[in-house]
């Protein structure tokens, strides 16, 4: 089993930051037309597990299709570190995009393919 972690990341300018604790043992690779085009590997946290360091005040919130999930991304570097939206048990969640995470080697880790273009 994959141990629980603490791990910061943020934006490429620095503007925004955080820190998600996770085991990383579940990672999801989406084919929507937003994460297929960002190439996000995501993982999944409850909020008593994502803390905001900085930017939480400034990033933009972008949706589309059934607009439930608030992509946000930093206005300076467009990058889109996470976003917050329900889980499917309808608790507050954040996906943490793994390829925006300090020390993460994503060679080492098995995404599981959720077929987001079709849900």
């Amino acid at each position: 089993m994959a141990e629980m972690k603490t791990y910061t990341g943020g934006c490429h300018c620095g503007q925004v930051r955080y820190e998600a604790t996770t085991d990383l043992a579940q990672v999801v690779t989406c084919n929507c037309s937003i994460c297929h085009k960002l190439g996000s590997v995501l993982t999944f946290v409850p909020p008593e597990q994502f803390k905001s360091l900085s930017g939480a005040d400034v990033v933009k919130s972008y949706q589309f299709n059934k607009k439930v999930i608030n992509h946000l991304h930093c206005p300076t570097c467009g990058v889109e570190s996470y976003a917050t939206g329900k889980g499917p048990d309808g608790k507050p969640m954040y996906a943490v995009n793994l390829r925006c995470v300090d020390g993460v080697d994503l060679s080492t880790l098995k995404p599981f393919a959720y077929n987001g273009r079709d849900a």
